[in-house]
């Protein structure tokens, strides 16, 4: 029902005429423009704010039916959504997603899928007569909103705005974001691709606010692998990702290319990425290539593209050919990180000893971090002869929908979270240490 305009004001004949006032001008400039006094531009502005309060109360109140949702496609129908008031705008739509706890800025209706039945129904009155009122019922296609379409592409454009990074400041501080085993594509318990989005988003605005706070000299991203779920993982995730492979790529990327940006507007950021099971090139269980040929690793080069091209203060490392860890030195400790499916449950320090012995990437750092079990964890692991520093082993979370192989196999996992550390002139900071 659309607010009734009153016949005789100026204001509501001029918006009628010119379009909408832009009410943050103020009431002095306004009434310049309508040529009218102050006190009716308010007088104005009140009726037609009491007039869509009384109508959005109309509209909310005696809503009833339900709703049935795809959340792994986002599609979604609106059944026998009665209403005492008619349809008229989207605005209208808005109050129903409301009423049944759908965010509106999220979901939209599908244009001519709205059907519409009107009857009328008798109703006893507040003096004990009786009165006929005109009752509407509503079905109609919804679904998720576009604004997070998964486009790589674009990043090149949105490369063109990129917030430079800050100068450097004078401490040696690093902030350390470990990003691992998203599994974008996935389905699981805690559901599949608009879910992950929806942590991500929330995470990212919570990372936004720490490197604030601590204010890094440098940030180093650590992607512990598994960026995507793939097609020849355990089981027949062809039957359950509710993404393409093309798509799986597509959003991982896009996902990198976020958290990337997001840190170089606090300082400088490092990158380093492992090649890891589900993003291994692969026929069935059967690794084809070498160590490098990873479809993950072969994101990573593509967002290096991008960054390289918009001038970023951005470093990509991975490991050495037919190596799968690899080590970043900051000043006051080396990270060193892997995959973890090169070992089985808690032996991730037995499998870093033998390191030393074959010589590989990790066995220099005074952190190996790694992923691939979807669950945090945190044990010390002797002591750098080369340092006198203590070491650690951590396993990171994930943002992931929820590991139920490790949970079935292992029995745990955790809640989902990204692990940030970090690192000062005195080495590996463990009161740093925080799960977002």
């Amino acid at each position: 029902m659309p607010v009734t305009r009153i016949q005789d004001c100026k204001t509501c004949t001029h918006e009628a005429n010119n379009g909408p006032l832009d009410y943050t001008k103020g009431l002095k400039a306004l009434a310049v423009i309508v040529g009218c006094n102050e006190k009716s531009i308010w007088r104005h502005r009140k009726h037609m704010n009491d007039a869509a309060e009384t109508r959005d109360n109309d509209v909310a109140v005696n809503v009833s039916g339900g709703y049935e949702l795809n959340a792994a496609t986002g599609e979604g129908e609106f059944n026998n959504v009665t209403t005492n008031q008619p349809l008229e705008t989207a605005t209208d739509w808005r109050h129903i997603f409301e009423r049944f706890k759908l965010d509106p800025d999220k979901f939209e209706i599908v244009g001519n899928t709205v059907r519409c039945s009107m009857w009328q129904q008798s109703r006893r009155t507040d003096d004990g007569d009786r009165d006929v009122i005109d009752l509407y019922s509503y079905r109609a296609q919804f679904q998720r909103k576009t604004a997070d379409a998964i486009d790589l592409p674009a990043l090149y454009a949105a490369a063109r705005n990129i917030t430079p990074a800050r100068a450097t400041n004078p401490g040696t501080r690093t902030t350390v974001v470990v990003y691992s085993d998203p599994q974008i594509g996935k389905v699981a318990r805690r559901g599949g691709t608009p879910e992950y989005l929806q942590r991500a988003h929330e995470v990212r605005a919570k990372l936004n606010e720490l490197l604030a706070e601590r204010a890094p000299a440098q940030t180093v991203l650590l992607d512990g692998g598994d960026g995507f779920e793939g097609f020849n993982s355990g089981g027949n995730p062809m039957f359950t990702n509710d993404l393409s492979l093309a798509g799986q790529m597509d959003l991982y990327g896009t996902e990198l290319f976020e958290f990337v940006n997001l840190m170089h507007s606090h300082a400088p950021v490092t990158v380093a990425g492992v090649p890891s099971n589900h993003t291994a090139w692969r026929n069935a269980k059967q690794n084809l290539g070498n160590p490098q040929d990873d479809l993950g690793l072969f994101m990573h080069h593509q967002v290096a593209k991008i960054t390289t091209a918009a001038g970023m203060n951005v470093q990509w490392v991975e490991p050495e050919p037919y190596d799968e860890s690899v080590a970043v030195t900051v000043p006051g400790a080396t990270i060193g990180l892997v995959h973890g499916n090169q070992f089985g449950p808690g032996q991730a320090i037995s499998w870093w000893e033998k390191q030393t012995f074959g010589a590989g990437a990790v066995t220099r750092a005074d952190v190996m971090v790694h992923g691939h079990y979807h669950s945090f964890s945190m044990n010390a692991a002797g002591r750098n002869a080369a340092t006198q520093q203590q070491r650690w082993a951590i396993g990171a979370p994930t943002l992931d929908g929820g590991s139920d192989w490790f949970r079935q196999t292992a029995g745990r996992d955790s809640d989902p979270g990204l692990l940030v550390f970090d690192v000062t002139e005195d080495g590996f900071d463990l009161g740093s240490l925080t799960i977002l």
